[in-house]
């Protein structure tokens, strides 16, 4: 299969595009820079150069795929506070690539989150069948899953929050440990109870090619391994490494995790049973606190 992918330099893609190559895919990356180009072609990949704002050349590069993996956010904007400029991005990114498709039964896999199941549904394990009305992220997943009316075999990978591995560089784990070390305190909100699934970046790579390959147009997902790890266990972890004491602060303090202040107290635990059944996907490399306490996160 011919496969576009964006992202495909990112912490997800680093793996998502090898998966796809070590099984016989082809695969052409978005590549926003001379070094992203330059990174793919050095996997085997062939590189189009451009950005989330080029939706033309998104339309162009969707119409002539066999299928489409969408991986690429603007973190940048998400982290400066923006999540609505980042999720209306993606919806427009996403529905010019969708266009492209309609008609054709080529698969289109977008990614969301876990994190929005306990924003919108709180205090219930998260599962497949969750939808809501809108929202940033859920207006993209909402306008995926309509595309399968309309002959695009489309789904949607709705990630854990906490994605691992040595290939990870500046997700959530290493904001997490950063403002550990930064504040000289591991904290948690509350008692500390509240859940984060997690899954490993590999697992995660092999769940997408898997939904390219064969989920049902329509599908929600779940990238989740840990179904739900207490952020206290989390926050231990982490002060065990970096020998920074761990202490529960309260919800008025919970700036004291920056961008990830509305979701630091989220208890989010979420179902994978579904995923497993659909696409007879298990996870298999370690889970989040093993992963952690391999030391490799805390290399500066």
């Amino acid at each position: 299969m011919h496969v576009f992918v964006t992202g495909a330099t990112g912490h997800i893609g680093s793996a998502v595009v090898p998966e796809l190559l070590s099984a016989g895919h082809q695969v052409v990356g978005l590549a926003r820079s001379e070094a992203a180009a330059s990174a793919l072609k050095a996997l085997g990949a062939e590189a189009r150069p451009g950005d989330l704002a080029d939706l033309d050349g998104l339309r162009q590069a969707a119409a002539t795929a066999d299928g489409v993996i969408h991986l690429a956010f603007n973190h940048d904007q998400m982290r400066s506070g923006n999540m609505a400029g980042a999720a209306a991005d993606d919806l427009a990114a996403i529905r010019a690539m969708g266009e492209a498709l309609v008609g054709s039964d080529r698969p289109l896999v977008i990614t969301s989150g876990t994190l929005l199941l306990a924003l919108l549904g709180p205090g219930r394990l998260g599962t497949e069948h969750d939808t809501f009305d809108g929202g940033p992220r859920i207006d993209s997943e909402n306008a995926v899953i309509a595309l399968a009316e309309r002959g695009v075999r489309s789904s949607v990978v709705r990630l854990s929050p906490l994605v691992h591995s040595t290939l990870d560089h500046h997700g959530f784990a290493h904001t997490l440990i950063n403002i550990a070390r930064d504040t000289g305190v591991s904290a948690y909100i509350g008692d500390g109870s509240n859940r984060w699934p997690a899954v490993h970046t590999l697992d995660a790579a092999h769940l997408y090619r898997l939904a390219l390959e064969g989920a049902p147009a329509g599908t929600r997902l779940h990238g989740v391994a840990d179904e739900g790890v207490p952020f206290r266990d989390i926050a231990d972890v982490i002060g065990r490494h970096l020998n920074v004491p761990v202490a529960g602060i309260s919800p008025e303090e919970a700036g004291h995790f920056g961008f990830l202040s509305a979701f630091a107290a989220l208890d989010n635990p979420t179902s994978n049973t579904l995923t497993q059944k659909v696409l007879d996907w298990h996870p298999e490399h370690p889970g989040l606190i093993a992963d952690l306490d391999e030391g490799h996160y805390f290399n500066e």
